[in-house]
Parts: structure tokens; sequence; C-alpha cells
């Protein structure tokens, strides 16, 4: 079965069902989906909506500012200058390109076009000087595009101490962009890397041509993203042509029973669902894309007026966090008409059901769950247009979803329909490997299958539904924080005998760091000065832990091992105790692991009329909660 997109919209969703996936699986991949690089698929986008606009970036977010729009033909024409001026400046296919930018018009051509001669490595401009270093070190980068500098931003300030700390970069493409930039010549300090404005010297390349004449294929890699790790050191994933190819395609699909449309992007874009979904997925499909402002979701003036931006340029949708759809909850619609917008999706970390039906009824909205990760270009399972609740949507066509029982990277057990174990994947999404060897040493399970970490189960319809998570990563937010970079830190101090970080449930973030310390013997120390410590000692913001909780001894396994699922249920019994508390509400709560469920909360409360307040205020906590 070949889906034939020149007939588009079709009549229905396609692949909604695991039957119709089956089904479309009988065509070989490469017949279906004939592309297998990521500048082909923006060339056909170029070709087939050329004069039509691909992007309108929003500088301010403010009401009525006039939009800057990038259309496809501009767009594809761009990404072909970058690649071609980092080929003029040496860079190889096997060369990286790391980009430290906000969410900008210069962005996806900056992306994209690394790809097309090297390899693209977006990172976070939002951490640390020296952490974005040990980045681009790992990453063995040659060229930095970065953002000129700018009264906005301390980006540039961040690079003059990156580059005293990076080994391999030869040159630095500078992005003035007018209202945000200073627009004066650029200059790095005690520095003889060459340093070349980037709007100025891509105008001078070619559009119609590689000059490399560079020929793709599937295996390549096209490009290095850093994840959270729990090795307390970057930890780069290597994504492909082919896994980029392959979502490109496979949204056009998705997407076939409707028509072309506006979504908004506030997602930052070195992060793999704002680069993939909301980037060669949606250019790919022929999407207009709304960037709202270089700061996204985080912007101020943007948020204020978000659904004054959605009314203006009738978005359809956007993808997001659950911590953006709480803020968004508190916003007055006012008398903007949102009745366009139809769909949200949410992924990065679990949105509270009862939440979701709050919102989804406030706004007339469908919320949509999904499920992936980096190492899976963004995605494992997809919301069809009916979900259950509590899933995460079903596997993509072409991969294969197993669930199971691991014992030291071995599978002991296959586990039937309705029982959790690992969640294990295999596809054309899924990344080739961690750049460092040592990394993809628990990476991978028997024949291929990558092990996600995390724990979930299938029901009989293909449904996948997550019930906790095997990795250690705490996720805020969205923002993935290696536990042992607090445990790091507080182990250094002088009394603290042991230190074990797990996240703290967070109406807003989803989870924040927190940790449980043990102090030695006859030691004395307050959780404060404890804090204190760490924060003179972590380099990653986010990762600063917000609670410390100073406990006797650590809850350990039968064969003497720290058991962390026991301490993410005592603080999470404490916090669900302290939000009642403060409202003098009086009840029970009681956690337990439940071997589907995971994580489970009971409460009873004791006052029968106060019931509903208690359940109102604890609908936020990204918790599986039983009320009794």
């Amino acid at each position: 079965m070949v889906i034939d997109l020149s007939s588009t919209p079709v009549a229905e969703p396609l692949l909604d069902t695991l039957a119709s996936i089956e089904k479309f699986e009988q065509t070989p991949l490469l017949t279906q989906f004939p592309h297998t690089n990521s500048y082909d698929l923006f060339l056909q986008s170029g070709t087939r909506f050329a004069d039509e606009p691909a992007i309108e970036f929003l500088l301010t977010g403010q009401r009525d500012e006039k939009a800057q729009t990038i259309t496809f033909g501009e767009l594809a024409n761009q990404i072909t200058q970058t690649a071609n001026l980092l080929h003029t400046l040496g860079l190889q296919k096997t060369d990286a390109v790391s980009i430290l930018l906000p969410i900008l018009p210069q962005s996806h051509p900056a992306i994209w076009g690394s790809q097309a001669a090297a390899i693209a490595n977006p990172i976070n401009p939002m951490l640390e000087a020296e952490h974005i270093a040990e980045i681009i070190d790992a990453a063995q980068a040659k060229a930095v595009i970065c953002l000129a500098p700018s009264p906005h931003s301390d980006l540039w300030e961040k690079l003059q101490k990156i580059v005293q700390l990076t080994k391999t970069v030869e040159v630095v493409l500078v992005v003035q962009q007018p209202g945000l930039t200073n627009n004066e010549p650029p200059v790095l300090k005690n520095s003889s890397i060459r340093v070349i404005d980037y709007n100025t010297a891509i105008a001078a390349q070619p559009t119609d041509r590689l000059l490399s004449m560079r020929c793709f294929s599937a295996e390549q890699v096209a490009a290095y993203f850093h994840t959270g790790g729990t090795t307390g050191r970057p930890k780069i994933a290597q994504l492909t042509h082919g896994n980029m190819a392959f979502l490109g395609q496979l949204m056009q699909v998705y997407t076939a029973h409707l028509p072309r449309h506006t979504i908004l992007c506030g997602l930052p874009l070195f992060h793999i669902y704002g680069v993939i979904i909301q980037g060669i997925s949606a250019f790919s499909v022929g999407y207009r894309i709304v960037l709202m402002t270089p700061a996204g979701f985080r912007s101020p003036e943007g948020m204020k007026n978000f659904w004054h931006h959605i009314a203006r340029f009738q978005v359809r949708g956007f993808s997001t966090v659950p911590t953006v759809l709480m803020a968004l909850s508190q916003i007055p619609v006012g008398d903007a008409d949102i009745s366009c917008l139809t769909n949200i999706n949410s992924g990065a970390a679990p949105l509270p059901h009862a939440f979701e039906q709050s919102f989804e009824k406030k706004f007339s909205v469908e919320v949509a769950n999904g499920y992936g990760m980096t190492e899976t270009t963004a995605l494992i399972s997809r919301a069809p247009a009916w979900q259950p609740p509590g899933s995460v949507g079903m596997r993509l066509p072409y991969s294969r979803v197993r669930i199971a029982h691991l014992n030291n990277g071995r599978i002991t057990k296959e586990c039937a329909l309705g029982e959790s174990g690992v969640i294990l994947v295999k596809g054309p999404q899924v990344f080739c490997g961690y750049k460092a060897a040592g990394d993809n040493a628990d990476a991978w399970v028997e024949d291929g299958w990558f092990n996600t970490g995390d724990l979930g189960y299938l029901d009989a319809d293909g449904f996948v539904y997550l019930s906790g998570r095997a990795k250690d990563l705490i996720i805020r937010g969205g923002h993935n924080i290696d536990p042992a970079l607090i445990e790091e830190a507080l182990n250094g101090h002088p009394v603290v005998a042991s230190a074990v970080a797990v996240g703290m449930p967070d109406a807003y973030a989803g989870e924040l760091p927190m940790a449980f310390v043990v102090l030695q013997s006859g030691a004395e120390c307050t959780a404060r000065e404890l804090l204190d410590f760490c924060e003179q000692r972590i380099t990653e913001r986010a990762a600063v832990p917000r609670r410390i909780e100073i406990i006797s001894a650590m809850p350990l396994t039968a064969v003497g091992k720290i058991y962390k699922p026991l301490l993410r249920q005592r603080i999470s019994e404490n916090v669900l105790r302290e939000v009642l508390e403060e409202q003098h509400i009086a009840a029970e709560i009681n956690g337990s692991i439940d071997k589907q469920r995971g994580l489970v909360i009971n409460i009873d409360i004791k006052d029968a009329a106060r019931k509903a307040q208690a359940m109102a205020l604890l609908e936020p906590y990204a918790l599986t909660m039983d009320f009794v």
C-alpha cells in the first residue's frame, strides 16, 4: 500500500489502528519513503511551495508587530548557501558544527545547512559556558554558529569563555538579527579563531547546487544531540540522515487527511522535538511555522499575547511540554477567537490526566500525548485521532516496541499484554549510537533493541502506556537532569556519607531536583548549608536541588543497593501532604509500587465535603493518585 500524497487531503486519518499500520508496512520502507536525507526534503518543499511562507518570525511577541517572513524557496536557498559556506571553510561530512542560537529565522538554515555539509550539533544556549565547552569538545566541533553580541543575551560573553576552553574550534560564524543584536563587528578576545558574519557570508554563496557535490546515504551521521545521560559528562546521541528523512516523510502520511495550515513553535531549536517535529517534519508537509520570539515559551510578552497570536495567524496546532500548558491555563483568552486551534501535542514529561481533561474543556481543544526521546528522533509512539486515557499512542510503522524484564542487559522475560517491563524499541527512527563507545554498553539489548530505560506496557490494540522510569533522569519541564551531577557535588561535602538525588513532584515543572542525604556518624549540618554547597559546585543551574532532606539511613534492596523508588515515593507523599496541609485539609496519604501502574498514591480525605477541593489542588501533579 503506497500512499499517493498528490491526492491529499485524503478522506480520513491514516495509520490510526494497528491493523492499518501493519497493512502499510507490507510495502517495503524504501518504496514507501524513497528519500534518505534531510536536504532532499527541503529542496522538495522549496520547489512545491516556493513562494509561500514557511516561517513567520516574531521578535518581541507584541500583539501586532510585523512578522519577518521567509518563503519555502528562500529557506531551501539559505540551507544550500549555509552548506556551501561551510564547505568553502573546509568542513567535511564528518566534521561537526556547534550551533548556539535562540529561536531565530537563521536557526533552521544553520541546523539543516550544517547537516548538508557536515554534522549539526545544536546546543542549549542557556547552559553554563563550561558545560557548553564540554559538549563542543565531545562533538569535536570545528565551527560554531553563535548569536552576535546582544543587550538581550549573554551568549557572546559565554563564547568568550568557551573558546578558551575548547580545543577543536577553528571558526565562529556570527548571526546578526536586527532589533536583537548590536550590529557591530564582534571580537573574540585573546583568540586567533576566525570570526565571520553569517548573514553576509551565506549571501555570497550559490543557491542552485551544493559545491561539495555530496552524495548522501541514510547511514551517514547528520546530527549530534547532547542528552542528559547518567554519566555526569556530555553524552552525544548520533542521529543519521535516514532518521531525519524517515520522520519527515512519515509526517506527510500522518497529516495526509489535513489541509496545509499554520503551527506555532515556542520550543527551543536545540531540543529534538523542536528540530524534528516542528522542523523537518512540518516543513516537509508544507506547514507555515510561526516562531514566537527568540525565547519561545519563555517570553513574557509572547506568552501574555499567546492567544492573540493563535487567532492572528490562525494557528491550528502547536507542540509543547506540560509546564507551558500549566502556564497557558492561567492566561485569559480575552476577545481572541481561538476556534482555529484544534489540537495540542504534549510531550517530554508526563501530563496529569485530570489537568489534561480540564484544559481540553476550558479551551475546546484536544490534547494528545505522545512518547519519544532524543535517541529515537523524537518519536517512539504517536497519538492517533483517538487514544485511551493514560496511553502515549501507538508505535510508528516499520518500528517495533517490545516490553521485557532485563537482568544485566539480557532479556529474562517477555512481558504479556498489560504487564509492565522495560520498553525496548527498534526501527528506522532509532539512532546509530552514542559518539563515545563507552556510552553504548547499556544502550542495546540483544539483536539491536534500544533500551529506553523507561517502564511501561502494551494493550491488545497496540497502545503504549508508561508506568515509570528505569533510568534515573530527573525531568524538569522537559529538561533532562542527570542525578549524578547533584550526587557528586553532595558527596564532596566533608560530612556527607551518602546522597541520592530524585525528582520531586512539582505542579508547574513536573519534577524538580531534590536530594536525600545521610550524614556521617556524629556529624552535624543543615539542609540550608548543603544547598549552598550545591549552588557553588553545580554548573548546570537547572540541576541545583530545590530541596534536601537529611535522613538517618537509605532504603536498601535485598542485595544492598539503594532503592530509589522508595525515596521517590517518600518525597511524593511529603509534597502532596504539604499541599493539603497548607489549606488545612486533613488526609491520610500513602504510596505503593504497583507492578503495572508504577508509583500509586492513595489519598483518603477525612472530610468528604472537601474532597473536590483536594482533587483540584492536586490535579496539576503528574502522579497516579487514587482517592478513597
